[in-house]
């Protein structure tokens, strides 16, 4: 009997990890054993695939939402003592829907998540930035976990995106005891930096309900933020790729928080332990994302997969939704085989409306083919 573990990221908008998982679990191909784990890309979804993944539980526990009201949030709490959280779980964009306003949008409840796992004992944390309403460059979370931000006045407050502008001093102080021995993990699959035109609010901030007067503001504040930052605390992060993910809260994380970002596949594959249960006996590992191009070069779920693969002798494959790789990319990735799932000349429509069914059947004639 052959092994194939199945480890795909999201078909975007049309199959979600997990979903892939569910079908890969279900299939009965002759001579085949087929296992799988889900993908997390650091978005809403991210706790369930850990868990999925790793076992564990979820813990809920009261936080404060984006506008500063109430919540029930969660985090997830796996056997090893990683507490993973995501930012969506209580500053996501479907939170503010109808009202999206990222100058005063907060991650406050973030934080309260994350010190609620430090409380709770966790050994590391995991924190997926993807699908964030703020633009508060993670103070916020910052201030949650103790870090003290003051305006020219000497007023303690806690900035939001109109109000980084006033930051004139931060004191780490009495930033969580925790965060000096836990190790911070970042998810994070952008390169862009926290201010200018390739930045947090320039990029992202149209999209959590600015205009172009509110970017420009937004953009000043997290110039302003970054330059208290150097000044203060003597810390860098004008050009730190990642830094502009989720409104700068990739940035806040690694001045303020002691966070490193990484990419998400390689702390997905870590944390599941992917090592070594790809080299424990499987014959097949198959991978996917919704398109693969050049883009997936750089460090996206295929790429990551494959190059694990690679080194660990154990054969790769990719089905996707589309592919737009040259051959000799595919070959530089190191993959068996790669194709799409739908058949030659369907409408997206139908593709999407029978994506579970396509990719079904692909992975099933894969498989047979690899027998």
């Amino acid at each position: 009997m052959k092994r194939c573990l199945v480890i795909s990221d999201s078909f975007k908008g049309t199959l979600s990890s997990p979903a892939i998982c569910r079908i890969a679990r279900s299939l009965a191909v002759p001579g085949w054993q087929v296992d799988a784990l889900p993908v997390a890309d650091g978005g809403e979804g991210t706790v369930d695939c850990f868990l999925d993944a790793c076992g564990g539980r979820r813990v809920t526990t009261v936080v404060s939402d984006p506008f500063g009201a109430e919540m029930e949030g969660f985090y997830g709490l796996l056997p090893d003592g990683t507490a993973v959280v995501e930012c969506a779980a209580a500053a996501g964009l479907p939170l503010a829907e109808g009202r999206l306003d990222p100058e005063r949008t907060t991650t406050y409840g973030v934080g309260q998540l994350m010190a609620a796992a430090l409380d709770n004992g966790a050994r590391r944390l995991i924190l997926g930035l993807g699908g964030s309403c703020t633009n508060d460059g993670g103070c916020g979370a910052a201030a949650a976990l103790g870090v003290r931000f003051f305006d020219r006045q000497g007023r303690s407050f806690v900035p939001t995106g109109i109000t980084l502008a006033e930051i004139a001093d931060i004191d780490l102080s009495r930033r969580h005891p925790a965060l000096d021995d836990v190790p911070l993990t970042v998810m994070c699959d952008i390169d862009n930096p926290l201010y200018g035109t390739r930045g947090a609010a320039y990029i992202f901030a149209p999209q959590k309900g600015a205009d172009a007067a509110c970017v420009q503001r937004l953009d000043a504040g997290l110039r302003h933020f970054a330059a208290v930052l150097r000044q203060r605390l003597g810390v860098s992060v004008d050009e730190l790729p990642g830094g502009g993910a989720a409104g700068g809260f990739g940035a806040g994380c690694a001045a303020l928080l002691g966070g490193t970002l990484r990419s998400g596949i390689e702390t997905v594959l870590d944390t599941v332990d992917f090592d070594r249960r790809a080299a424990g006996g499987y014959d097949l590992v198959v991978t996917g994302e919704g398109r693969l191009d050049s883009q997936s070069l750089g460090g996206k779920a295929v790429s990551g997969v494959a190059g694990r693969c690679r080194t660990l002798g154990v054969p790769a494959a990719a089905l996707v939704g589309a592919l737009a790789l040259e051959p000799d990319d595919l070959a530089a990735l190191g993959l068996c085989s790669a194709r799409s799932i739908n058949p030659a000349g369907v409408s997206f429509q139908d593709a999407k409306a029978r994506a579970a069914a396509y990719y079904r059947d692909a992975l099933a004639k894969l498989l047979e083919e690899m027998s």
